[in-house]
């Protein structure tokens, strides 16, 4: 009967180990796509066009390559709509003071 309890009591031991398995395997390969780059998602809106379809724009990649894609997403299926790439943001440009002096030659 001890030998069928110790079964038992690894089984579950086993089974109660996967969900963190699975979570370590997944943050090992997130982190293995490319080392020291941010990679992100954001969505910029979500209209409901039916009771279980949206029309969703997200904004993926990196700070160099992002990518605006608009998705039909309903309760089967997702659907690329549309892609555009966004253009990289300019610095920001202070104007150069202007004192009026180079006028009054």
């Amino acid at each position: 009967m001890s030998a069928g309890w110790l079964s038992i009591a690894f089984l579950v031991a086993l089974l109660a180990s996967v969900p963190l398995g699975i979570k370590w395997l997944q943050r090992r390969l997130v982190g293995s796509i490319s080392p020291g780059s941010v990679v992100s998602s954001k969505v910029v809106s979500a209209v409901a066009v039916g009771p279980h379809q949206q029309v969703v724009t997200v904004e993926v990649g990196s700070p160099e390559s992002r990518v605006r894609l608009v998705l039909g997403v309903t309760a089967q299926s997702v659907a690329l709509l549309h892609q555009t790439a966004l253009p990289l943001k300019a610095p920001d440009v202070v104007p150069a003071k202007h004192d009026g002096l180079a006028d009054h030659e």
